[in-house]
């Protein structure tokens, strides 16, 4: 079963303050990316996963906000593959109301972002707010949006920051999402050493040799079991970043670099990421285990002969391992 822990819908951009939609508007100019984070679009994307996670998002320093009433009516037309996370900016002045009416909405989670809304993980009236997620007994999710705003601040995203937290409350089930990046082995040193601390892979992920990278720390220092699967969509999609985790190896290919066990790999695909959270989901399959195998990626192909049709490609409407004609996406 393979559930993407990190992903967004919203109306419009604009519902994620003004600063950052200019930066979203401006990467999608440059790139001709396909940016859309609208609910048919998620429906789409999504169509390779089991289920999905959608988070909502509030930092009102940024102006930023995707309504939990937004969140819980999508998450609700689908309720067997999807789950909500609310959206919580601690330090606004109805912090606690949002949490309570996430609940109440059906919400499984609290997702926040201390580099966007501007305080330490460590802050008094945020540590008040993981202890009712403690009570309440709501897993707790870490986002950053980007690409980063000038208001944005960054030290606040060191995961070193959290160290206090998962002492404060041993129980409280925390994600960092991106691996922590760009502090990824302090994210790892963090994940090995608290029980409950756990990292998604999303964002990484496009970037290859980061991934390829991310992946050694993690294995030395014993912590692949705590990394969980997430695209960060609209950013990527579960797609791109499945096949990214099972041609990571394409670095080591012909070198005396290592490689990463394609059981890791699989295991990160496909962990349990609700039960490591505690969240109680019935979540069906929407496929065979035969059909849910990784893809036999052909690696000197994928260094070879880039612009080649990939091979073990996820095909997104069929929901499947299938052969297909898509070329590659560049590996740097």
């Amino acid at each position: 079963m393979i559930i993407d822990l990190n992903t967004f819908v919203w109306a419009n951009v604009d519902q994620l303050g003004p600063e950052f939609a200019a930066r979203w508007r401006e990467r999608i100019a440059r790139s001709g990316e396909q940016l859309d984070a609208h609910p048919a679009e998620h429906e789409r994307a999504m169509g390779c996963v089991d289920g999905a996670v959608v988070r909502g998002f509030r930092a009102d320093r940024l102006q930023a906000r995707i309504p939990n009433e937004l969140v819980a009516e999508f998450v609700g037309k689908d309720p067997g593959r999807r789950l909500g996370v609310a959206g919580i900016d601690p330090l606004s002045a109805d912090a606690f109301d949002q949490l309570e009416a996430a609940v109440a909405l059906g919400l499984v989670g609290a997702n926040v972002s201390p580099v966007c809304s501007g305080f330490h993980p460590s802050h008094t009236v945020a540590m008040r707010l993981y202890e009712r997620c403690v009570d309440l007994a709501l897993p707790l999710f870490v986002s950053v949006l980007e690409p980063l705003t000038g208001r944005a601040v960054l030290e606040f995203a060191r995961p070193a920051a959290w160290d206090e937290v998962a002492r404060s409350f041993p129980d409280l089930r925390i994600v960092i999402s991106q691996l922590g990046h760009p502090f990824v082995d302090e994210a790892l040193i963090l994940v090995g050493k608290h029980e409950h601390v756990y990292a998604d892979i999303s964002g990484v992920a496009s970037r290859g040799w980061q991934l390829y990278n991310a992946l050694l720390s993690a294995a030395s220092y014993g912590v692949m079991e705590k990394l969980l699967f997430g695209s960060g969509f609209p950013a990527d999609t579960p797609v791109r970043t499945i096949e990214a985790l099972y041609r990571v190896n394409a670095f080591s290919q012909g070198t005396q670099l290592p490689s990463i066990p394609r059981s890791s790999i699989t295991g990160i695909v496909e962990r349990n990421s609700l039960a490591c959270l505690g969240i109680e989901a019935e979540i069906s399959p929407r496929r065979d285990e035969s059909e849910t195998e990784e893809p036999e990626v052909a690696v000197v192909d994928v260094v070879d002969r880039a612009p080649e049709p990939a091979v073990g490609r996820t095909d997104a409407a069929k929901g499947s391992w299938a052969s297909g004609a898509d070329p590659l996406r560049p590996l740097l």
